[in-house]
């Protein structure tokens, strides 16, 4: 009943109002006049009908006024919310207006059609984070487990022993470091890390995160070009900003093949700090670079032994917490220039 176009306690309403309102109109009409009570007693039923009548008829307009504002849009966003609540994502209602003539309905359509592209999107993350950990993981077990059993071969040679030994070594890190930034990045994703900010020479800092790289670097016989300006100061966070300068060190350097050149350069520009670490690698092509920070993501499939495609966003999230910006260069062929903007302070250390 409640539900229905004609409601007893709506019309109810509408019927103690029409007739407060139809009685003090005519207390403040005939007000000081002598009517005669026979033509009061005519006309008091019709009066009585006419307040039933447009009762009914107010009611019955706000019925349908109620069904078509209200219920249905109601309704649509109901069916929507129960659909998403069951996962599926892709669910979007239609706006009830046009841009030009859109009410609170329209406003949470919109917010609600705003939320399922979200969870849609976080889904097919999850989804494809999930994807992603199982192979990544797959890849080094199996090579564990492989030359594992090869170990246990009788009489083997003691030359191939060490080669295998050293294999498992070499897998057992990498899994080791799969794990580990499996789970710095869902501390980071998840905001369980918290900056502690500090301030510090950041040239200073890119030296000894680079000196950190010295047996890479005369391994491969690479040179290595400096350009740092001294005295330019950062506030932010040390360890959370290592991270950052490893790993594009760590790219630069790997990418790069024996005898190229792997440059570092901090520059002040205004109040940025920017930070350029290049090489003369590979480099990356357009459609590598859009993705090139998505977590998993490997561009270069032929030194896909050497990472697990985590560094780059990890190195992105860091970024982003300390509130500075990241924007990489490239071209195939001729290397890349990984760009790094922080904000400085002018205060002296």
């Amino acid at each position: 009943m409640t539900r229905s176009l004609f409601s007893l306690w709506h019309y109810l309403f509408f019927f103690l109002v029409i007739s407060f309102v139809v009685s003090c109109c005519f207390l403040l009409f005939f007000a000081g006049l002598d009517l005669p009570e026979a033509v009061i007693s005519r006309s008091a039923p019709k009066t009585f009908a006419n307040v039933v009548f447009l009762s009914a008829l107010f009611c019955l307009i706000d019925g349908i006024r109620r069904k078509f504002t209200v219920e249905r849009p109601v309704k649509r966003i109901l069916k929507a919310t129960r659909r998403i609540t069951k996962g599926d994502f892709k669910t979007r209602i239609h706006p009830i207006h046009g841009p030009n003539s859109r009410n609170e309905f329209d406003i949470i359509i919109e917010n609600l059609n705003q939320m399922a592209k979200e969870l849609s999107g976080i889904e097919t993350l999850r989804t494809d984070f999930i994807a992603n950990v199982s192979h990544e993981l797959k890849t080094p077990l199996a090579v564990i487990q492989n030359y594992s059993t090869m170990l246990q071969t009788p009489a083997l040679p003691e030359e191939k022993r060490m080669e295998y030994a050293k294999t498992l070594t070499l897998a057992s890190r990498r899994l080791s470091d799969l794990i580990t930034n499996i789970l710095k990045l869902n501390k980071l994703e998840s905001q369980q890390i918290f900056p502690e900010t500090q301030k510090y020479n950041l040239g200073e800092q890119l030296r000894e995160c680079l000196l950190e790289f010295e047996n890479t670097w005369e391994k491969k016989a690479l040179e290595i070009g400096i350009d740092i300006e001294e005295d330019i100061a950062v506030e932010a966070d040390a360890e959370l900003l290592t991270l950052v300068w490893n790993n594009l060190f760590s790219n630069a350097m790997k990418f790069t093949e024996p005898h190229g050149k792997v440059s570092v350069s901090l520059k002040a520009e205004e109040n940025w700090a920017v930070v350029k670490v290049s090489d003369t690698g590979c480099g990356i092509s357009p459609e590598v670079g859009k993705h090139i920070f998505e977590k998993f993501y490997q561009g270069d499939k032929s030194h896909a032994m050497q990472g697990n495609g985590l560094g780059l966003a990890l190195v992105k999230r860091v970024i982003d917490i300390v509130g500075g910006e990241i924007l990489v260069e490239s071209e195939p062929g001729k290397g890349s220039t990984f760009l790094v903007k922080l904000r400085r302070t002018e205060d002296a250390i």
